[in-house]
């Protein structure tokens, strides 16, 4: 329990510097410097101002020099980073493990808000990712460099074959190829097996989604967040749901 509230309280504060990363990286500014500074009037934050949640609730969400309001993402994606650093630690305990999938888990809370912002996806981001989940392998347990290469190439060559034959039925472009990305990211952490469980996720999700804002036809929807969720329950629970699928085709 100790360790796992040490993790939720390393979450809140790295989850400050994701917010920096999602708000950096689609400006194409540095993500390190210079520090943090009101979006507004642009004055630097006081580190006093600068506490993950407690902040932003003394605060009462403004900033203390111009008073505009600041967005609630600021300390969603810390809570969110926060909670699910400590699951992750929690699952896998003071191990390598933990901090390879860590990985995993910034990167898509990075990419997923990114997305819903832009409708974009850093590919450099998604780059540094993908070539971390396929060199780190060597170092984890349960995971091999052909299941690696193999489960990146059938995240990405899923997607890519989706667009591609949504292309040539329609003359449109449906899912983006920032989302092949994603998968191959994907692939390259959790494997083949969990490549397929995430998109299947990550469409009964985005389905349900859909039905319950009831978006229009045609209108845009960034798919990462969603892929993003399907990783992250196949990540926590993807071994239990598989053997469960499994067991019950007898297979």
């Amino acid at each position: 329990m100790f360790l796992c509230l040490v993790a939720f309280l390393f979450g809140l504060i790295f989850g400050s510097f994701l917010n920096v990363c999602i708000y950096r990286i689609p400006k194409g500014k540095s993500i390190l410097w210079p520090p943090s500074s009101c979006p507004n009037c642009g004055s630097r934050i006081k580190w006093y101002d600068n506490v993950p949640v407690l902040s932003y609730i003394i605060l009462r969400g403004k900033c203390r020099n111009c008073g505009k309001k600041i967005s609630p993402i600021y300390p969603i994606v810390e809570l969110l980073t926060g909670t699910l650093t400590a699951a992750v630690v929690c699952n896998f305990d003071l191990s390598f493990d933990s901090l390879y999938y860590l990985i995993l888990v910034y990167y898509l809370i990075v990419v997923s808000f990114i997305d819903m912002k832009t409708m974009e996806v850093p590919v450099k981001l998604s780059y540094f990712a993908l070539v971390s989940g396929i060199l780190l392998f060597l170092f984890t347990e349960n995971h091999s460099f052909k299941e690696a290469i193999f489960g990146a190439s059938l995240g990405a060559g899923v997607i890519l074959f989706i667009i591609e034959t949504y292309f040539v039925f329609t003359g449109k472009e449906g899912m983006g190829y920032g989302d092949a990305n994603i998968m191959a990211v994907v692939g390259a952490f959790l494997g083949w097996e969990k490549v397929l469980l995430t998109l299947f996720l990550a469409s009964m999700v985005g389905a349900l989604y859909g039905l319950l804002t009831l978006k229009k036809k045609g209108a845009a929807i960034p798919f990462g967040p969603f892929i993003s969720v399907g990783a992250l329950i196949s990540l926590f629970f993807g071994d239990r749901i598989i053997n469960w699928y499994l067991g019950g085709l007898n297979i």
